[in-house]
């Protein structure tokens, strides 16, 4: 498929690219849309969604970030997907489906959710069998299938989702390489068989995708026509039980079964003795150099049309990746291979123009990875919970920040900041309180103030730290099976005080448009009250 000249990246990109810089001084905040307020056990893309963004604004915060929209894997985990194209479908707001008559008002009736947590086991069957019996009716009215053709044939990438979601189902959730070998070999004549067979069900997935595209570029127009641009996510690897990897078998190390060779993790390191055994198939570069890097050229251009600025995870894997050997029961057998350098990069830019991406630069980041994220010229990311505890040359430490960077408080694989605060060893709290000149009393406020104070040109506070909330809320512990990415946030948290709060703060370094340090100090009385440190 010949690769879209970069004017096609719209409509998300084309807001940064009107502006003389992708990333002008701004701060923002993290929430996965999964941990917003709804009555139906996850966060949707309907009321509490807009209400955030409304809150965002009422802060001057400029930025929201996102983790990966894709539908979730094992756990709720939004970096483990059967689609790096596909959306979350759990996203979907029912009540909207009301509005258009695909559901009825009894239908939302929902049983009494846990308003704190997600209860993946309870809310996934529930909310799938709304959908499905919405995207049934869509697909019997006229105007549904219009809706669902024109989705499939501006979406190549659909047709493959929904085939293979819907093999799966029949195959009682089966990996493909357990499938049939005809179908799992991709034959054409099993698979024409098949897509014939399964029509029905496959409209009704498109139908699906084609709801959560119609609902997230609804409230995307909202966010921006607030004044609030979204920070996507882009996972590096993909699952090998996957669209991805079934569909584009030749672009990853696999043997002739269709088993990976080897699979990704990270070595061992201070915090986890036997490295991460994540499991997914590696890329296979060389075949990839071939055609230019297609199939990432049109990832980043799928994302790019949903967001508009995008984080690439675990970027020190373009540099080295680390290989461990496929059934190895942990990582420490791995080794250290060579990536494709910058190779990827020109020919997304060469597609798609200069393209406003964040890098992911953490963990065991060596000059090779230092010097080809600087030879890109994209930003790395800066995390202040790394920084305390040791000398001055700490790069952490926001007097070594530079200008081309996006700082954190933390990340959704942090302890919050409070969590993190309440286990630190006495000499790590001896150095904030030196560092910061503060006695640690609200420490939380004071790591967001140091935050907005560096030089980095993007500085980004996960919700749970604007709540002061200690480790109960965190959303993900590396390594853990259990217990993730199931936090949610009432809609109480938005509320004027915290959105002043931060809007003090925006103002003071600089962060909103057009502010300068002039202006911030005229702010009212009443949000300077809200803020300790101006008391």
């Amino acid at each position: 498929m010949p690769v879209t000249p970069a004017a096609s990246v719209t409509p998300a990109a084309s807001a940064t690219s009107a502006a003389s810089s992708p990333f002008p001084r701004t701060a923002g905040v993290l929430l996965h849309p999964t941990s917003l307020p709804s009555p139906h056990g996850i966060g949707d893309l309907g009321a509490g969604a807009r209400a955030f963004v409304d809150w965002l604004a009422d802060g001057k915060v400029a930025r929201w970030q996102v983790l990966p929209l894709v539908p979730p894997g094992p756990g709720g985990s939004p970096y483990s997907s059967p689609s790096a194209f596909a959306g979350n479908p759990l996203l979907i707001d029912l009540r909207a489906l009301v509005s258009q008559g695909l559901l009825d008002a009894r239908d939302v009736d929902a049983p009494a959710f846990d308003l704190d947590r997600i209860d993946w086991a309870g809310v996934h069957p529930w909310k799938t069998e709304r959908l499905q019996r919405a995207t049934k009716k869509m697909a019997s009215l006229d105007t549904g299938r219009v809706r669902i053709e024109t989705f499939r044939a501006e979406n190549p990438w659909v047709a493959d989702h929904a085939l293979f979601t819907a093999i799966k189902e029949r195959f009682d959730g089966k990996p493909w390489r357990d499938w049939p070998a005809e179908l799992g070999k991709r034959d054409p004549a099993a698979i024409a068989k098949v897509q014939a067979e399964l029509e029905p069900r496959i409209l009704q997935l498109i139908a699906e995708q084609a709801l959560f595209d119609e609902q997230w570029r609804a409230l995307h127009a909202y966010a921006r026509k607030k004044g609030v641009t979204i920070i996507g996510d882009i996972p590096i690897y993909v699952d090998l039980d996957s669209a991805d990897v079934w569909t584009n078998r030749d672009q990853f190390l696999l043997d002739h079964t269709g088993a990976p060779k080897n699979v990704a993790g990270v070595p061992p390191d201070a915090f986890t003795e036997k490295g991460q055994l994540w499991g997914n198939p590696l890329y296979d570069w060389a075949t990839l150099k071939r055609d230019g890097h297609a199939w990432w050229i049109k990832r980043m251009k799928r994302v790019l049309t949903l967001c508009d600025v995008v984080r690439i995870d675990h970027f020190r894997a373009f540099a080295a990746y680390w290989a461990v050997p496929y059934g190895d029961e942990d990582a420490r057998g791995g080794t250290w291979i060579a990536g494709p350098g910058r190779a990827v990069f020109d020919d997304i830019e060469k597609a798609l123009g200069k393209l406003p991406i964040i890098l992911e630069d953490l963990g065991v980041i060596t000059p090779d990875v230092e010097a080809l994220r600087d030879g890109v010229g994209l930003p790395g990311m800066k995390v202040l919970q790394f920084a305390f505890g040791e000398g001055p040359d700490a790069k952490y430490l926001p007097h070594n920040h530079v200008p081309n960077c996006v700082v954190y408080t933390g990340t959704h694989d942090n302890d919050t900041a409070l969590g993190f605060w309440n286990t630190a060893p006495h000499h790590v709290k001896e150095h904030v309180r030196q560092y910061l000149g503060r006695d640690g009393n609200d420490f939380v406020w004071d790591l967001i103030r140091t935050c907005f104070a560096s030089v980095a040109h993007t500085a980004i506070v996960p919700m749970q730290d604007v709540l002061a909330l200690d480790s109960g809320a965190r959303m993900n512990l590396p390594g853990s099976e259990a217990g993730n990415w199931n936090w949610r946030v009432r809609g109480e948290a938005f509320h004027a005080n915290l959105s002043s709060r931060l809007r003090f703060l925006v103002e003071l370094y600089g962060r909103a448009p057009h502010t300068t340090a002039t202006n911030a100090t005229t702010t009212n009385a009443a949000t300077n009250a809200a803020t300790p440190a101006a008391q």
